[in-house]
């Protein structure tokens, strides 16, 4: 018992650093996918048949946006008819950080799209992976 008492902030550290290990794990389990890398949206797009969908402002997406994507502003994300009505297909959503991506895919996961997730880093950790963008006229 003295051992424990002694040593209470090295039995801390590991229990804390245990914790930080297995909490990765934890989270996805629990539905917390949250954000995915371009390579993994990729994947998500060519093989299970994902959509993209820049939830950009119009002038952002104007800017420049992933080849493809639909744009859907993040104010009109919940009810859009330009959604997938599948909601099992997976749903890559992008932005220009990737951080308005990330609370779209929140919102759609509780509306029921499974598989909804974001790109980290966004449109610019697309153009950085060499993918695919481009500009649209309109804006």
């Amino acid at each position: 018992m003295s051992f424990f008492v002694e040593n209470w902030i090295l039995i801390l550290v590991a229990f804390v650093s245990g914790a930080m290990l297995v909490w990765p794990m934890v989270n996805k389990a629990a539905g917390g996918a949250g954000a995915v890398g371009t390579t993994e949206a990729v994947r998500l797009i060519n093989r299970e048949k994902g959509v993209l969908i820049d939830v950009g402002e119009p002038k952002e997406y104007a800017e420049g946006h992933a080849t493809g994507a639909r744009s859907i502003p993040f104010g009109q994300l919940e009810g859009s008819k330009d959604l997938p009505s599948n909601k099992a297909l997976p749903v890559i959503l992008l932005c220009p950080t990737g951080a308005r991506a990330g609370r779209a895919a929140a919102l759609l996961r509780k509306a029921g799209y499974e598989k909804a997730v974001s790109v980290a880093g966004g449109n610019a950790a697309w153009r950085e992976a060499q993918l695919p963008m481009e500009k649209s006229a309109a804006g």
